[in-house]
């Protein structure tokens, strides 16, 4: 997920703008969650997602994971992974013989 030639490329281009320095974790906490708006405005007023703008969602979801990536390395912390345990803590949440099929908060299975 957070490949390091794909960090040292999100550095690189932070660095020769000399964005760092607006990138602290709550500045890139509120853009993770500003560009999520937009990623959700692509679906806006449709009941099918196939009526979406396609290019649009590729560029709002890239804005997300980019903003998500910088926040990890801001933080210090693998974006593998924290996936990887959460990913474990959801799966004894939702084990599949209760979970499967169904949409259901794991306080209601």
């Amino acid at each position: 997920m957070g490949s390091t030639e794909l960090m040292q490329k999100l550095r690189a281009f932070r660095a020769e703008r000399d964005w760092q320095q607006f990138h602290t974790p709550e500045n890139l906490a509120k853009s993770i969650s500003i560009e999520a708006a937009e990623l959700l405005e692509c679906f806006q007023w449709s009941t099918d997602s196939a009526d979406a703008d396609h290019d649009a969602v590729r560029c709002e979801l890239a804005d997300v994971l980019t903003y998500c990536l910088y926040m990890a390395d801001a933080l210090g912390l693998d974006p593998d992974t924290i996936v990887e345990e959460k990913l474990q803590v959801t799966a004894e949440k939702y084990p599949v013989e209760k979970a499967k099929g169904r949409s259901t908060k794991y306080d209601r299975l």
